[in-house]
């Protein structure tokens, strides 16, 4: 039998991941979180951010869920760790922005990595970057401001799309050919039309199911 599995995130962008997981696993059971009280995350003290997360997992496991997935980069680069700490009996499953598979498929050798400013900022994903990007030049863009617009379903304004082409400049003056960043939903994706930064498609939500599925030996799709 599956355990439980529990899932948080600032908002509704974390519903990607938890869409993978059922997908991966269908007859599991699920809690998700949705910290909407608290939101942003990306704008916040790390400390604050480690407060939010513990809470949250404690009433994870108040409703039995065995397995936490933190479905959110920032919450991740955060509190990750901080909660391996205080839970030590709990698996965690993080996020973190996709960057090994976008060096392997990038050709002009330029990535973008498109997160909150506390993730865009933090150790963890300069870490990441050394780890993973290889020959790449990777440049990292904060996005402060796009969280709400998708929180608040303002994803077709005008003001939604000046700030995605503002947001988006630098990395097109820069020849970028791969965007790496939240899984805020697709309608924010900038491969979508209208946009010419072009992107090869990773799953939203994968990389967290499949690591998940990793922890049970099961078979995560493509």
């Amino acid at each position: 039998m599956i355990a439980p599995i529990g899932l948080f995130d600032s908002g509704v962008g974390g519903l990607g991941v938890w869409q993978a997981i059922v997908a991966a696993m269908p007859t599991a059971r699920t809690v998700y979180v949705a910290d909407q009280a608290h939101l942003p995350y990306g704008m916040r003290p790390v400390a604050q951010v480690q407060g939010f997360a513990e809470a949250i997992t404690r009433f994870l496991l108040a409703q039995g869920v065995e397995v936490v997935v933190v479905a959110c980069n920032t919450a991740s680069t955060a509190a990750l760790q901080h909660l391996r700490e205080v839970f030590p009996q709990v698996p965690f499953v993080g996020m973190e922005p996709a960057v090994k598979p976008a060096s392997e498929r990038t050709r002009t050798g330029v990535i973008g990595v498109m997160a909150t400013p506390l993730t865009a900022e933090g150790e963890a994903l300069a870490r990441l970057c050394e780890r993973f990007s290889g020959e790449a030049r990777i440049i990292t863009q904060p996005c402060p401001g796009l969280v709400e617009a998708v929180e608040a379903g303002a994803l077709d304004t005008p003001e939604t799309e000046a700030r995605l082409r503002e947001l988006l400049a630098p990395l097109l003056a820069a020849h970028v050919d791969q965007t790496r960043g939240r899984r805020r939903r697709p309608t924010l994706h900038p491969g979508r039309p209208g946009f010419s930064l072009p992107v090869l498609p990773f799953p939203p939500g994968f990389p967290a199911a499949a690591g998940w599925a990793g922890l049970w030996g099961t078979n995560c799709p493509a």
